[in-house]
């Protein structure tokens, strides 16, 4: 096969898929794990994918934003690993805020049911799981963005301003060393700022695909959360280190 039609294979492939393993290109193509990883290393150079360990995830527009259903499908064991390692940091009586996203749901049905916990959130759907799970809940007001299942706009932030959290959890879109981290949603970027600093400490949540991704709006700057993820690549791990605290599963 001639190198342009592995190229298109590639880019093909994550355009329907988002991700690609180089395991799954050399099994499709019959090719060599040496050229498939110069392949992706010049498809990365062009600035048409983003390589990962292991393979490649398609390069994403600044405000692409997945609907929560699209979320919910996606690295769902790794997001049940990350939500475990996230549920380690609750202490007895916190007082928590927990964010709209797919990662943050799965803590929901780790809580310790003896902790005492009280939790706010801007989510709906993490709303009726706290609801079952008798878990007491206050669930912030304002607009419904029906694509992310997020509670936005001025009555959401002025009700986070006249509270304070021990542990704030937050979902996030890109995590850059430079850029901090992102999302695609300057009103979403903005509440999750205001929760950040209403708490004591902030853990953001995310799988690797979230590294080495810039969306349109800043959240806050690496220095200030405590990173928790399954697998952070290799190549950015150490200067993430230099800046914030970053927790793997398997540390």
């Amino acid at each position: 096969m001639l190198t342009e039609e592995r190229y298109q294979f590639i880019l093909s492939f994550l355009e329907t898929n988002q991700t690609i393993t180089i395991h799954e290109i050399t099994r499709s193509l019959g090719t060599s794990e040496s050229t498939i990883r110069r392949d992706l290393q010049t498809l990365e150079d062009r600035g048409l994918l983003i390589r990962v360990h292991g393979g490649a995830k398609k390069k994403q527009q600044l405000n692409y934003e997945p609907s929560m259903n699209e979320k919910k499908t996606q690295r769902h064991l790794e997001k049940k690993a990350i939500a475990q390692l996230a549920v380690t940091k609750l202490q007895r009586n916190d007082m928590i805020y927990l964010d709209a996203g797919s990662t943050t749901l799965e803590m929901i049905s780790l809580l310790p049911k003896d902790y005492d916990l009280t939790v706010v959130t801007n989510s709906v759907t993490h709303a009726i799981h706290l609801l079952d799970a008798q878990i007491p809940t206050i669930i912030l007001g304002g607009s419904l963005k029906m694509r992310t299942d997020a509670i936005l706009g001025s009555t959401a932030v002025q009700q986070l301003q006249q509270l304070y959290f021990d542990k704030a959890f937050l979902g996030i879109n890109g995590i850059d060393v430079q850029s901090g981290f992102t999302t695609p949603d300057p009103e979403e970027a903005f509440l999750k700022k205001t929760a950040a600093n209403q708490s004591q400490k902030t853990f953001v949540l995310a799988d690797h695909s979230k590294f080495k991704e810039r969306s349109f709006s800043q959240v806050l700057p690496l220095v200030n959360a405590h990173i928790l993820t399954d697998n952070c690549p290799v190549d950015i791990l150490s200067k993430i280190q230099k800046i914030t605290n970053i927790t793997e599963v398997n540390q």
